[in-house]
C-alpha cells in the first residue's frame, strides 16, 4: 500500500466538511464514524488530510517521544487474553518483581538523554500495593528533582482515588489505564476485572488530579461497532491522552495467533480517534511497527505522539531511527526536556 496524503486544507466532499465541524466543535454521528471505519482505500488519502486538519489545531506539526519502562514484568494473576504477562499467557519472557529505584531513574535519564518528554513507569499486577505507591513516589520525586520537565507516567492496574492521590502529590502527572475495548466485547478478552473498573480507575485519576491517559488496542477481533464505542466511551470520559495500540500476537498468548490488523483499518481507526477525540494527545502506540510497516509515517496525520525504543515484552522502533521517520515528512519534535551537562 502506497499512500499519498495531499497538502493543504482538507478537500474530500464527507471528510473535509466533517473536520471542519469538528473543528468548530460538533461531534461526529456514528454513521459518520461508521463511514470513517468503512472508507474505501482510495478515500483514506483524504480522510488523513482531514485528520490532520483537526490534529494540527491543537499540536500543529509537532510530535512527542515518549518511553516505556517494564518496572515490574509478569507474574499477573488477571486474565487478559492479549497480555504476554498474565496468567494466562505461557509466552518466552523476562519476570522480575518491582525494579530497584536507582534502575528506574537511570531509565528516566536515559529517556531525557534520547529527548524523551514523557517517561511511563509500568507494573504488571491487578493493582499497586501500598509499598509499590511508596516506592514510585519516592523514585518520582528523585527524577523531577532533576529533570523537571519531565512528564512522569504510571500504569499501575486497578487503582482508588487515595492512591492516585499520593502519586499526584508526588509529581506524577499522568495515569495510564486503557479501557482496551467497549464494553461489550470487554469479557471476551478478560475475566479477572470489569470494564467498570477500569473505567473507575480513570474517574478515581481525575478526582486526585491526575491527567488521565487512556486508549485501546484494535485487533483482537472486535468489530467496527466496538471500536466506535471504544472512540465515543474516551471521549465521555475526556481522556487527557489517548494510546492507540494495534494487536501485537505473541506466541503463547490466546490471541497469538490472530492476524495483524490491516494498515488501512489501523489507520483510519486513528482518524476517528481523532474525529473523537479533537484535542487529546493520541498517541500511535504498542504494534505501529509490525502494523504499518513502511507506512508508519502515514499514522502522524491524525495522532502526534509516538513511543520510541521498545514496549514492555516486544521490540519497537529505535530512538534515531523514529526521530529521522518524524522529520522526514517535515514533523518536527516537541522540544527535548532540560538536561544537566
Amino acid at each position: 500500500m502506497s499512500i499519498e496524503v495531499p497538502s493543504g486544507p482538507p478537500t474530500h466532499p464527507t471528510f473535509g466538511p466533517l473536520a471542519e465541524r469538528v473543528l468548530s466543535g460538533g461531534v461526529p454521528t456514528r454513521d459518520e464514524a461508521r463511514a470513517i471505519l468503512e472508507a474505501p482505500p482510495e478515500d483514506l488519502p483524504g480522510l488523513l488530510q482531514a485528520a490532520y486538519a483537526v490534529r494540527s489545531r491543537r499540536w500543529g506539526s509537532a510530535v512527542k517521544i515518549c518511553v516505556l519502562q517494564n518496572a515490574r514484568s509478569g507474574l499477573c494473576p488477571e486474565d487478559c487474553n492479549y497480555c504476554s504477562q498474565s496468567s494466562v499467557s505461557t509466552a518466552d519472557i523476562d519476570t522480575y518483581q518491582m525494579m530497584p529505584r536507582d534502575q528506574l531513574i537511570a531509565g528516566a535519564k536515559r529517556a531525557a538523554a534520547e529527548g524523551a518528554r514523557r517517561y511511563c513507569m509500568v507494573t504488571s499486577g491487578r493493582g499497586p500495593a501500598d509499598r509499590d505507591i511508596d516506592h514510585l513516589c519516592d523514585t518520582t520525586r528523585e527524577i523531577k528533582s532533576e529533570f523537571p520537565d519531565m512528564e512522569i507516567c504510571v500504569s499501575l492496574g486497578i487503582m482508588d482515588e487515595p492512591k492516585a492521590q499520593r502519586l499526584a502529590d508526588a509529581g506524577v502527572g499522568w495515569v495510564n489505564h486503557n479501557l482496551n475495548t467497549s464494553e461489550r466485547f470487554h469479557s471476551k478478552i478478560c475475566t479477572t476485572h470489569t470494564y467498570a473498573d477500569r473505567v473507575a480507575t480513570i474517574l478515581a485519576a481525575k478526582k486526585a488530579g491526575l491527567n488521565t491517559c487512556c486508549g485501546g488496542i484494535i485487533g483482537m477481533g472486535e468489530e467496527n461497532h466496538d471500536i466506535i464505542e471504544l472512540g465515543y466511551a474516551l471521549r465521555e470520559l475526556e481522556v487527557d491522552s489517548l494510546p492507540l495500540n494495534f494487536l501485537h500476537p505473541i506466541d503463547g498468548t490466546p490471541l497469538g495467533d490472530r492476524a495483524t490488523t490491516g494498515r488501512g483499518r489501523a489507520l483510519r481507526a486513528l482518524c476517528l480517534m481523532r474525529f473523537l477525540n479533537p484535542d487529546a494527545d493520541i498517541r500511535a502506540a504498542g504494534g505501529r511497527e509490525r502494523t504499518l510497516g513502511e507506512e508508519q509515517t502515514l499514522a502522524l496525520y491524525p495522532a502526534n505522539s509516538i513511543f520510541v525504543n521498545g514496549y514492555l515484552t516486544t521490540p519497537g522502533q529505535a530512538n534515531a531511527e523514529a526521530r529521522s521517520m518524524v522529520e522526514s515528512l517535515g514533523f518536527t519534535l516537541e522540544d527535548p526536556i532540560a538536561v544537566s551537562a
